[in-house]
């Protein structure tokens, strides 16, 4: 009986069945693909994602209050970080440690290593460093002055636009913060004639217009009803492919919605820091533990 020619015959379906009528030309060619392999495929492992900023070792000192333990933390590139812990905690302190906002208080001190794209921001430009790594603050605080120069004055300040551009940032910069539509007709009205949610919104806005690469918001909707919760935290989620993005939060459920990975502070330590879904569903450390289940906190 003739044999089949190699490419006439159908797959076989048993992946131990390695056996073949007839042995193909094995000479090298261009044209020419691996032979296939029983067995599942190794796959290679993920990359973790790249760092934005990371903090080693910080330690922060109020006067010889010490508030920081030796943090060591890292926050990645497009992702959102949530800092939790009771009031008191340290996370606020952190935070503002994150732009030097801290610098500004007398008897501050602060020691260890933060980066930004591996270079120490104790040795920046503090004004580079926080165009970079914007700020929002935990109530709304525009200034007394139109929604569109509340939201033009940085990029006035930072000589980033000519007057010319101003329009279209100021626009995008809306946009982005989800106000465009309901502030459109009245950019030249006072900021401070906007609701609670509206403000915040819009300061948001102002972060977002020098385009900052770091976005830090400080428990940004402690002040705020459900409904104007509901959109920081869809813009929040929105905007994190344009830029890294910490929160801190004393609302659990938020930081289960917005944030990829959380970190649990405790008397000035981190006590645990993972995925949120690892740290609210299988957290490793009882102490994490006992705040999320509401022991104390």
């Amino acid at each position: 009986m003739t044999p089949m020619r190699a490419k006439s015959a159908p797959p076989s379906t048993d992946m131990n069945d390695t056996s073949e009528a007839i042995v193909p030309d094995q000479t090298p060619s261009a044209k020419s693909h691996p032979a296939p392999q029983s067995g599942p495929v190794p796959q290679a492992a993920a990359r973790p994602a790249e760092a934005k900023m990371q903090a080693k070792n910080v330690n922060f000192h109020y006067g010889t209050f010490k508030a920081l333990h030796d943090i060591s933390l890292e926050f990645p590139a497009n992702k959102v970080t949530a800092l939790i812990g009771p009031s008191g905690c340290g996370k606020s302190t952190f935070l503002r440690s994150l732009n030097r906002i801290n610098d500004t208080i007398r008897g501050a001190r602060i020691d260890g290593e933060i980066t930004l794209d591996g270079e120490d921001i104790l040795k920046m430009d503090v004004t580079s460093l926080r165009r970079r790594v914007g700020m929002v603050f935990q109530r709304p605080n525009p200034f007394p002055k139109s929604i569109f120069e509340n939201v033009a004055y940085g990029i006035r300040v930072n000589g980033l636009a000519s007057r010319s551009e101003l329009p279209g940032i100021v626009e995008k910069s809306l946009r982005r913060a989800a106000l465009w539509e309901e502030v459109k007709d009245k950019l030249q009205e006072s900021a401070n004639a906007l609701s609670g949610g509206q403000q915040q919104r819009l300061c948001i806005a102002r972060g977002l217009a020098v385009d900052p690469e770091v976005l830090l918001l400080d428990e940004p909707c402690s002040a705020l009803d459900p409904i104007a919760t509901a959109k920081i935290e869809d813009l929040l989620v929105a905007i994190k492919d344009q830029c890294t993005i910490v929160i801190v939060t004393h609302n659990m459920q938020q930081a289960a919605r917005v944030a990829d990975s959380t970190g649990f502070f405790l008397l000035g330590k981190l006590i645990e820091h993972d995925r949120t879904d690892v740290i609210f569903k299988n957290p490793s450390k009882k102490e994490t533990e006992d705040y999320i289940t509401g022991r104390f906190g």
